[in-house]
């Protein structure tokens, strides 16, 4: 008789001795279980982050409201989601530095995504907002080589030092554009399947965790050979 079959004539409680019975004597069975689960989680993440890199493509790689380091004209685009307390992110920053000195045909696309506390979305804000007096990216490395977590004190001393204009800095912090970016930035994020920084996107590839120089190039050139 088909277990489904079998299972309509027996009460639920008798359904779950047998089924507890079988695992007994057989415990694979719920290994086995987990396995296909996390198979089948995997590859429907998979699916979506596919699907999101064919989707937004465009959003990802020339969003108008995101910072863009290295060379605005490459032909490779390096998109880094990045958090100012994150430390795997500040230890990645000369492996950065680096790929955009051996290789001047790289755009760097910074998405600013604050998930590490009330400093991370004070200094992402600051960062944003310091594009307004065209003092990002001499910002972004100061911030990105200090000391000690990014709270308001520290990002406004930072400020400071870079000769910002801190009236308009504070004002600035609040714009829509400010909004947006750290909007789109969580939704492309969760997208993407990324669960921590730093994380990047390479062409196809996605690259969660610190990754070296020489690995950023290697896939900065898979890319370029696949476009050509």
């Amino acid at each position: 008789m088909p277990f489904g079959a079998l299972a309509q004539t027996l009460d639920e409680d008798r359904v779950k001795e047998l089924v507890l019975e079988a695992i007994r004597e057989n415990p694979q069975i719920v290994i086995e279980a987990v396995e296909i689960l996390q198979q089948r989680e995997a590859s429907a993440q998979a699916q979506l982050q596919a699907q999101t890199l064919t989707d937004q493509r465009m959003l990802l790689e020339q969003d108008p409201n995101a910072p863009v380091l290295g060379n605005p004209e490459g032909d490779v685009t390096v998109v880094e989601f990045f958090d100012y307390n994150c430390p795997y992110c500040r230890q990645a920053m000369p492996e950065v530095q680096g790929m955009l000195d051996a290789d001047p045909n790289v755009r760097l696309v910074y998405r600013e995504w604050p998930i590490l506390g009330e400093g991370s979305v004070f200094a992402a804000r600051a960062a944003l907002a310091s594009r307004n007096q065209g003092k990002y990216e001499e910002f972004h490395w100061a911030m990105m080589g200090m000391t000690g977590r990014a709270e308001e004190a520290s990002v406004m001393r930072i400020a400071n030092e870079v000769g910002l204009d801190i009236d308009q800095l504070l004002a600035d912090m609040e714009s829509p554009e400010v909004n947006a970016h750290l909007e789109e930035s969580m939704r492309l994020s969760q997208a993407l399947g990324f669960n921590g920084t730093p994380s990047f996107v390479i062409g196809e590839d996605l690259l969660p965790g610190f990754v070296e120089e020489s690995v950023l190039l290697e896939v900065v050139q898979k890319t370029r050979d696949a476009d050509q």
